[in-house]
């Protein structure tokens, strides 16, 4: 039996992505912060949504911050969208916040004059787009590369080790999408909004052996 922990501190609609994962075949999906429930289970995602300050100082009231830690250590764990960007040393939203510190990088602004061929682009980045795998990994597999999955963000992942990057994706410039280290694994879209490359990417997930 798979059971697989979805942090809760108190942000987003995280039941979406709970139901998601139990489409895909986990057999149990748990809501929750409690640190016992967390480390019996046998793989966490840490999904977030909304401002960083808010998210950074949600975690830290319910001790989720620490969890993600533990975790990252000894078990499968999926960082989906703000969870993706609290990986970082510090974002620029909010006037700046200083986030988990994980991994050397930044998240950065894509800014009020992005433009493509001309035209200036809207921002929140919101809608369907490409994803460019950089790299073999087990959370690709079956998923066609340039496959199309659902971004909803106005701010993006900057990682110092290039050797991170796990996925590429182009609105006005080129960003880290995913991002792959050890047994933590990170994506900018919302696998549980993609439809069947989201579904088949958190099967990959729940699957993923390492």
């Amino acid at each position: 039996m798979t059971t697989v922990a979805v942090l809760d501190y108190g942000m987003g609609n995280l039941h979406s992505v709970a139901k998601a994962l139990e489409h895909v075949g986990a057999t149990k999906v748990i809501v929750t912060h409690d640190p016992a429930l967390v480390r019996s289970a046998d793989r966490v995602v840490f999904p977030g949504v909304g401002a960083m300050r808010d998210c950074i100082a949600g975690m830290k009231a319910v001790g989720v911050d620490e969890e993600v830690r533990e975790a990252a250590k000894q078990k499968p764990v999926l960082a989906i969208c703000v969870g993706m960007q609290a990986l970082m040393n510090h974002s620029e939203e909010n006037g700046g916040v200083d986030c988990l510190g994980m991994f050397a990088g930044k998240v950065k602004f894509f800014g009020n004059n992005l433009v493509e061929n001309g035209e200036r682009l809207k921002v929140p980045h919101m809608g369907w787009n490409e994803v460019q795998h950089t790299i073999d990994h087990a959370l690709w597999r079956d998923i066609p590369q340039n496959s199309r999955f659902y971004f909803v963000h106005s701010y993006y992942v900057d990682v110092a080790d290039r050797q991170l990057i796990a996925g590429q994706t182009h609105y006005g410039l080129d960003f880290s999408t995913a991002i792959a280290h050890d047994n933590l694994f990170a994506v900018q879209f919302h696998p549980e909004k993609s439809q069947k490359m989201g579904l088949q990417l958190l099967k990959n997930f729940v699957e993923w052996k390492v």
